[in-house]
């Protein structure tokens, strides 16, 4: 039976409800250490919302690293807490099989509507709305996070990463600015790193295979991992295919494919697995 574009979106969305019903395992550091936070966004012209987690304890008087954590193309701010985060690093912390950080949730759409599943959420105009988080991100909330909390600063402190849309950003951001990037994460990253038509739509690409790499400088120093699920029916063999060209470029990173659709089967386990491999010095 093929599915199509709307028929896998409405699947995930309903995974992502379930999962997030199921989820409950509260046990971890991070109980109840969430706020949302407003900031005013020169890029987009509006005060825009993203969740901070804060780690136990957290004291001003340390530094802590940041991970800035991206949802999917009809999610927003809230999106990643079907899959229990808090718990999920809390946990890790706890038992000492990741550092302390700050987590930073925010809304990747990046424009003066940026309310989740919006009405031309498959349109080109709504994807480079995603596109410019990176300005966004670089201008505005990371500005706004550096000022509001103690954090250590440097691409060796600070890691992206994101699910479907939200992973092809985190690959766009963290490749654009692997100065500002030490550790890059892409769950089941959608179409667009490379040129492509699907679904009816063709997207350029934000780079070519030649150019999906990272300078000399940061190509061995720099932690991307992709992970994709095996019966992913929406992004197809597209994770693949990034992997592919950052082989044939010479990029350090992980590739691997887990059992799983385009849903939080796949990226809960692929977020506990990325935590655990980030800010160690």
């Amino acid at each position: 039976m093929k599915i199509n574009l709307r028929q896998g979106v409405l699947v995930y969305l309903l995974a992502l409800m379930v999962i997030g019903l199921l989820s409950g395992c509260k046990n971890g550091k991070y109980d109840e250490l969430m706020t949302t936070v407003e900031y005013y966004s020169e890029t987009t012209g509006q005060t825009r919302k993203a969740n901070v987690i804060l780690p136990a304890g957290y004291d001003e008087s340390k530094e802590y690293p940041v991970l800035y954590l991206l949802h999917g193309l009809g999610g927003d701010h809230k999106e990643w807490l079907a899959a229990d985060p808090l718990y999920i690093i809390g946990n890790l912390i706890e038992t000492g099989q990741a550092e302390e950080m700050i987590v930073v949730m925010p809304n990747v759409r990046a424009r003066k509507d940026d309310s989740p599943n919006p009405p031309d959420v498959f349109t080109l105009e709504h994807y480079k709305a995603f596109d410019n988080f990176i300005n966004d991100l670089s201008n505005d909330l990371m500005p706004y996070i550096e000022a509001n909390y103690s954090i250590k600063k440097g691409r060796k402190n600070t890691a992206i990463a994101g699910l479907s849309m939200g992973g092809r950003e985190s690959l766009y951001i963290g490749f654009t600015l692997p100065e500002k990037f030490g550790y890059i994460g892409a769950f089941s990253p959608a179409y667009g790193i490379l040129p492509y038509t699907n679904f009816g739509i063709t997207e350029e690409g934000l780079f070519t295979e030649e150019t999906f790499k990272l300078p000399e400088k940061y190509s061995n120093n720099t932690y991307v991992m992709i992970v994709t699920g095996k019966s992913d029916t929406l992004v197809k063999n597209e994770p693949f295919r990034y992997h592919q060209a950052l082989e044939d470029n010479g990029v350090e990173h992980v590739y691997y494919e887990r059992a799983g659709g385009h849903d939080f089967t796949v990226w809960r386990p692929a977020l506990d697995n990325f935590v655990k491999n980030i800010f160690h010095d």
